[in-house]
């Protein structure tokens, strides 16, 4: 009997589906039910009724069940020990902009379970965060956007959305609005970053401009965050956009910060090597503390 024999069984009779299984444990539908079939053989029962229309248990199988889950949740005791006991002295992680309160929240969270660790911060390009968590100059990095598919010996972990807000000049009549809609933005320049800066960005953007039935027109590209807010607030009506966690710590009278009508969001990952123990101490800090845009008035 082997264990994901066992995690493919209790998946099935969870979902009494064998696609919906497979999906949940990103396996092909025919290795779900080939597992499950050597399990039936080993065990010399049958652990569903299986027909074109429906999955169930069998009385076999319901007695099966609460023992399979014991077996996983023993193994998942056994696997948090050992992350618990392989917590490295120092935790290098690479970060990216606009993370502002979440990163305190998240490191505070962290360091609440592991006090002795101590946490290196690196701010680079993506591409270098990768190259170094490759080679082990990082032990973990913030990723935003698609997952690159050019890193095998990565693991990407989704740990949560990156809202973003549209700036506008507060005296603009849009800036009067709850939220904006990207299609009444049409006329004005957008300013952004150079894509090889954050492709991820610009093109969330840009797809999302073209979803609203425009080609935006395409202002200089911004440096510094606050030049180019102060360039919006006092300048020819332009807008951009800026990671909410960023606008929430932002108090600068002459722009408007506003929710876009179809909200745009970059997914983000926590990224580590295959080859490491997973950190889930890191891992758990990370998606205990969403915020939205929402929570600016909280």
């Amino acid at each position: 009997m082997e264990l994901r024999q066992l995690r493919c069984f209790v998946a099935v009779a969870e979902e009494l589906h064998f696609g919906r299984a497979a999906e949940r444990l990103l396996l092909g539908q025919p290795a779900v039910s080939q597992q499950v079939r050597r399990l039936e053989r080993e065990l010399k029962v049958e652990l569903f009724d299986r027909s074109p229309r429906y999955v169930r248990l069998t009385p076999a199988g319901e007695r099966f069940l609460p023992a399979a889950r014991d077996v996983l949740s023993a193994e998942d005791a056994a696997r948090a020990l050992a992350a618990d006991l392989a917590v490295p002295a120092v935790l290098r992680l690479g970060t990216v902009t606009g993370l502002a309160e979440r990163l305190d929240l998240i490191l505070d969270t962290y360091q609440r379970q592991a006090p002795g660790v101590r946490v290196e911060l690196q701010s680079v390009p993506v591409r270098e965060r990768l190259t170094r968590l490759s080679d082990g100059r990082l032990d973990a990095a913030f990723v935003r956007g698609a997952i690159p598919g050019n890193s095998p010996e990565l693991r990407f972990l989704p740990v949560w959305d990156d809202e973003l807000v549209v700036v506008l000049p507060a005296r603009h009549a849009l800036a009067q609005q709850p939220e904006v809609d990207l299609a009444d933005l049409a006329a004005l320049p957008l300013r952004l970053t150079d894509r090889r800066n954050n492709p991820a960005l610009v093109d969330l953007v840009t797809d999302a401009c073209a979803q609203a039935g425009f080609r935006p027109v395409l202002g200089p590209a911004h440096g510094a965050l606050q030049d180019t807010l102060a360039s919006i607030g006092t300048g020819t009506p332009m807008w951009t956009v800026v990671y909410a966690a960023n606008a929430r710590l932002t108090n600068s009278p002459r722009v408007a910060f506003r929710p876009c009508r179809t909200p745009l969001s970059l997914p983000t990952s926590l990224a580590v090597r295959r080859s490491a123990p997973l950190p889930r101490l890191l891992l758990a800090a990370c998606r205990k503390t969403p915020l939205t845009w929402d929570d600016q008035d909280s």
